[in-house]
Formats: structure tokens, C-alpha cells, sequence
């Protein structure tokens, strides 16, 4: 039996079905998102409660002439399917293959921007508003922003909302609930209301009453102040969207983001208004799919998994994510000043078991990384210990937090950088590349990355008893194992560690690329070069007596990191070099290239940036040719 979805490409081939048609379409990608996910990983439970959404957006409005914007874009794989990718959907998050997020390098006509950080979608639309207003065509684009509840706590959604209430320009918020059960209004009731109120016949009246007492001199204005109190009086009593309509919105719903009818009804008439307009859809993640509706955060970002068990692919062996969430248990037990604060990922940073056995030292604050940071200052200053654990790519919203309210006060906040250096799958919005350069550059703050289990935990026992703010940077990954001597109880600050001799090259490595350079080092041995590896442990501060000693020995000194070159560790070694040593030897920084990283596998992205072993050993080798 033929499918519906086989003769659907583009928006466009979407006009000529029923809405029977639509649901059963529905349930056709729902099926394909299971299959395809099964086999890649990706974000399952949110792309599974927005098909019906997205559906229904694309039925009403017209791409690419208009716009749909979405917010972090982990819910947009029903989007891709719809606009020209269907055929590429099973390369889903594989090298070279469609990415996991809206990307504008993919597809220009439908993805608008790239997108992976949340609470964007607000400002961008009303960036485009403005642009198209200003080019006064005549026909106007419709803008549509799909944002989640989530989404909508952070601080930039509310800015935007506030500003777009005060341009009262003409776009369209779609707030996706998806956990928040803000009023039982939905229901007979609500449908009414919002049948009315998006009803054109009752816009033309309001809008023609609105000028008809406008033009009556004193009273009318009056009037108009007084009917409209009213109307905002009764809508705070049967509907939920007040705050919406004091920032200049008009509010519709909550609607079922499962019932492409009321859905369409509801976006075919709110494109007509030519003002702000909320509409609030109610969505269930992991809609369509039994494991992932029981368990829709272990289904949020999903490994891959056998479809009717629900089993889901495990890592061999444990993460660094699970190193730092069993220590820190391990450390809060002994300290009762020590606190955990995440920022909507307790379960990706490791800080679930943190959070049932200390529930009231444990504070998630939601997608609001700023506040997260500035909150764990207020905590600092007032005698506790903030870890803050956030991902690297995440932690750069709180930047001017870390300098202002962290660094300059001097306050003994942790952070704990998950998912640092290369990301697998997800791509540049998820790469944790910059961390080392855009923290290296603030004063009062210690940098450190462990290159093993020992490691790591002896650096969270350092800076749980610092005072100074510091940063701990580690990779989406397992823990690695290595050959080498046990390391002292207790790591020196801003001393590095010497793990093989060598008479030819000294190489400094950092955190994760400390068991890539001495895999490396076994084999330049092969040609008669001999590596002396040091784990460099800490950035900042840099240990200057062990690189004053190499400096002084050898011929040339290499440095590995998995950050962006510019202003990473090598940059720090060289500056030191060059200001300090008179003489110095060369130094070849390898590191991570000056460009956005695309998705793919950890080792395959860091092998095409000259980040295994064998590239670094070639490195290494061509490196030693040129400077004897």
C-alpha cells in the first residue's frame, strides 16, 4: 500500500490533503523518525511531540515565502522531512549526512539560521520583521517562532518578547508546552474563545469600534480605556495568557499540539492579524512512542536502540560525566558548604544522584546560564561552594557573568565544563572548542582538564578547597586508561606531570589528548624519535618551571590541545616563551582549526584536524625535519 508520505517533498505537496490525510501523514513520520533515530541516536522524545505542530505550520503557512524559526531546533526533523530532505533523512547525525539541527549551510531556503543554543528564535524573528517591513513589500512574509516552555525562561526570550510588544510588530510566537500545565482551560471553553477571538468577523469589529470611538472627542478615548480594561478583566479570569498580552501580544490558546485540525483552524486565522499574536500549544514529548512518553528525558538525546524493547545502545565503560557526578557526591557528603547548580541538564551533567540525596543543596535554574552563574556568585558570597556544571558550549552565554560577577569578585565558584573539546554528532552549536580561549583571558581564574579517572578526581579535591574561581574542562567521553605512575594524593597547583622520557621533542598535552600523545610517542619511537610527553594539567596558571626546563633542553617543544588554536594553551605556552626565555626553541601548537567543526564521530572529526595519533606523529615528525 502506497504512502501518503511517498508523494511529499515540500511544503507545498501538503495543500492538497484532508486532515485525515495530515494525521495519517502523521503518523507515517512518527514511524520513520522511530526507525531512523533507532539507528543514528538523536533527539527522539521532542522531535516525536512536534509532528503534528510542524505539520500543521507548514499546511497553513507558505515556505519558503514565509518563515519558520526554531528554537534550539532539537524538535525539527519532522521540518527536514518536509522540506526536500526526506530522501537524505537516514544519514540523520552521520558524517557527512543531514544534521541534527536546523543548518543553514543544508538547506538556505528552509533553515533560516543555524541553531542549536535555546531562546534565539524571538529575536530573530523580530530582526526579520523589521527587515521586512522596511523593504515595504507588498505582499508580507509570515514569521513564525516555534519556542519551548523551557526556552521561554531564559532571559533573551523575555527581552524579545518585551521589544516586539513595543514595535507591536506583525509575527507569530508559537509557545510549545510541553512539561507545564499552566491552566485547565483547555477544553470547550477555551475552544470558544479562541474560535472568537481569531474569528475575522469579530477582528473587523474590534478593529472598526477601536476607530470609531478613537474619533469621539474626550469619551471615546475613555470608553476605549475602559472596555479594554474589561476585556483584559475577563481574559485574565478564562484564559492563561495575561503576561503575553501585557507585553503586547495577543494570547490564543492552550490548543492540543496533537489535533491538527484545531491547529489549523487556529493558525489560518491568527495569520491574518497584522500584530504580535502567542499562540500556546500543548504538546506530550515522545509522543507516539511508548518508552520514550514513560521516559522522555533518557529519550531526549537518545543513543541507539532496539525499537519494540526500547534497550538502548550503552558506552563501554565509565564517562567523565560519571566520574565527576560520583566524586562530587563523594565530597558534598564530607562538605556541607559544597552546593550543586545546573542549568536545565541535571541528567547530562551527572548531578541526578546529587539532587536526590542532597535535594536542598541541588538548584537547576532552567535554560538561564546567565543566571546560573551570577546565582552561583550570590552562593559563593554568602559562604557556600558552587560546582556549576554546564556544558562548554553552553557556559559561553554566561561569559560576561563569569568576568563581572564571578572573577572580579573573586569568588570560589567551580565550574565543571562537561562535554568540552569535540562533541560527537551534534555538531558546531555543541562543540566545546572555545572554552580554553575565551577563559584564559580572565583574570583570577584557574584552568585545569584531567587526562584520566585519577586525575579528575584529584582536581575536583583541589578545587573544592580553592579560593580563587577555577574551571575544570573535560570531553563527552570515557574515561581513558594509560600506562603511568600513580600520580601524589594531591595535585600541586598549576603543576604539571612528567609520564614518559624523551631526548627529542618535549610535547605538552592537554586534558583528553594527554593518551592520544603518548599512543603518539610509541610510534614516532618506531623511527627512532624519541617523545618526552608531559600532562600539562593546568592553563592557567601555567606551570613555567617545567616548561623553563624543557625549553632549556630540547631542540623543539610541540603542544596538543582539543581547542581552537587561537588563544588556547599553545598560545599561552608560546606568549610565555617569547616574553620570558631568551632563545627559545620552535614550538608547532596542534589544536583544532579556526573554522565551525560539522557533526560526525569524535575520533573521525579529530583525525581530519590532525588530532589522532598517527596525524600527530606525522606532525611531529615532518615538525623535526624542518627545524634540524
Amino acid at each position: 500500500m502506497e504512502k501518503i508520505l511517498d508523494g511529499i517533498y515540500r511544503p507545498q505537496d501538503l495543500k492538497r490533503l484532508t486532515m485525515h490525510e495530515l494525521e495519517q501523514l502523521a503518523l507515517e513520520i512518527r514511524q520513520l523518525i522511530i526507525d531512523t533515530v533507532s539507528k543514528t541516536g538523536g533527539h527522539l522524545a521532542s522531535n516525536l511531540g512536534t509532528i503534528e505542530l510542524t505539520i500543521a505550520l507548514h499546511y497553513c503557512l507558505n515556505m519558503p515565502d514565509d518563515i519558520i524559526l526554531w528554537d534550539v531546533g532539537h524538535q525539527a526533523y519532522t521540518h527536514k522531512i518536509l522540506t526536500e530532505r526526506k530522501n537524505d533523512f537516514p544519514t540523520l547525525r552521520q558524517p557527512g549526512g543531514l544534521s541534527g539541527f536546523p543548518d543553514i549551510n543544508e538547506s538556505p531556503v528552509y533553515d533560516y539560521f543555524t541553531v542549536g543554543h535555546s531562546s534565539t528564535s524571538i529575536s530573530w524573528a523580530l530582526g526579520l520583521a523589521c527587515s521586512r517591513d522596511l523593504l515595504k513589500k507588498a505582499v508580507k512574509s509570515k514569521i513564525a517562532a516555534v519556542i519551548g516552555d523551557a526556552s521561554l525562561a531564559n532571559g533573551m526570550a523575555f527581552e524579545a518578547l518585551n521589544h516586539t510588544g513595543h514595535l507591536n510588530k506583525n509575527l507569530i510566537v508559537i509557545l510549545n508546552d510541553n512539561e507545564l500545565s499552566i491552566s485547565p482551560s483547555i477544553g470547550a471553553l477555551s475552544n470558544y474563545l479562541n474560535r472568537i477571538a481569531t474569528s475575522p468577523v469579530y477582528n473587523r469589529i474590534r478593529y472598526d469600534v477601536e476607530k470609531l470611538l478613537k474619533r469621539v472627542p474626550w469619551f471615546g478615548f475613555r470608553t476605549l480605556r475602559a472596555a479594554k480594561r474589561l476585556e483584559r478583566a475577563l481574559k485574565n479570569l478564562l484564559v492563561p495568557g495575561m503576561l503575553f498580552e501585557e507585553l503586547g501580544f495577543r494570547y490564543f490558546g492552550p490548543i492540543s499540539g496533537q489535533n491538527i485540525p484545531a491547529m489549523v483552524s487556529t493558525f489560518q486565522r491568527v495569520a491574518e492579524l497584522d500584530e504580535p499574536v502567542l499562540v500556546h500549544v500543548l504538546t506530550k514529548k515522545g509522543k507516539g512512542y511508548e518508552h520514550a512518553e514513560n521516559f522522555p528525558s533518557k529519550y531526549h538525546s537518545a543513543g541507539k536502540f532496539e525499537v519494540c524493547s526500547g534497550t538502548m545502545d550503552c558506552a563501554t565503560g565509565q564517562t567523565f560525566t560519571e566520574v565527576f557526578g560520583d566524586k562530587l557526591l563523594e565530597l558534598a557528603q564530607k562538605n556541607d558548604k559544597i552546593v550543586a547548580v545546573t542549568a536545565a541538564m541535571p541528567g547530562g551533567t551527572g548531578l541526578e544522584e546529587f539532587g536526590e540525596k542532597f535535594p536542598e543543596r541541588f538548584f537547576d535554574t532552567g535554560i538561564a546560564e546567565e543566571h546560573a552563574v551570577g546565582f552561583a556568585a550570590g552562593l559563593a558570597r554568602g559562604g557556600f561552594k558552587p560546582f556549576v556544571a554546564i556544558y562548554s558550549t553552553f557556559l559561553q552565554r554566561g561569559f560576561d557573568q563569569i568576568i563581572h560577577d564571578v572573577c572580579l569578585q573573586k569568588l570560589p565558584v567551580v565550574f565543571a565544563l562537561d562535554r568540552a573539546g569535540v562533541v560527537p554528532d551534534d555538531g558546531p552549536t555543541h562543540n566545546g572548542v572555545f572554552d580554553i580561549a575565551y577563559l584564559r583571558l580572565i583574570p583570577n581564574i584557574v584552568i585545569m582538564a584531567p587526562s584520566d579517572k585519577e586525575e579528575f578526581e584529584r582536581m575536583l579535591t583541589l578545587a573544592a578547597s580553592l579560593k580563587p574561581p577555577c574551571a575544570i574542562r573535560y570531553p563527552k567521553a570515557c574515561v581513558p586508561e594509560f600506562p603511568h605512575e600513580k600520580s601524589d594524593a594531591f595535585i600541586p597547583l598549576g603543576k604539571s606531570r612528567l609520564l614518559r622520557r624523551g631526548k627529542d621533542v618535549a610535547v605538552f598535552a592537554l586534558g583528553s589528548m594527554v593518551a592520544t600523545a603518548l599512543q603518539a610517542a610509541e610510534l614516532l619511537m618506531r623511527n627512532d624519535i624519541y617523545a618526552e610527553v608531559i600532562d600539562a594539567r593546568f592553563v592557567k596558571p601555567l606551570d613555567i618551571e617545567m616548561i623553563q626546563e624543557k625549553a632549556a633542553v630540547f631542540k623543539a617543544i610541540v603542544t596538543i590541545e582539543d581547542g581552537v588554536i587561537s588563544g588556547g594553551f599553545g598560545s599561552a605556552v608560546c606568549e610565555y616563551l617569547q616574553n620570558n626565555v631568551k632563545n627559545p626553541p620552535p614550538v608547532r601548537i596542534l589544536g583544532l582549526p579556526d573554522e565551525f567543526l560539522k557533526h560526525g564521530k569524535r575520533d573521525g572529526i579529530l583525525d581530519s584536524c590532525g588530532l589522532s595519533a598517527v596525524k600527530i606523529a606525522g606532525s611531529i615528525k615532518l615538525f623535526l625535519e624542518a627545524v634540524s
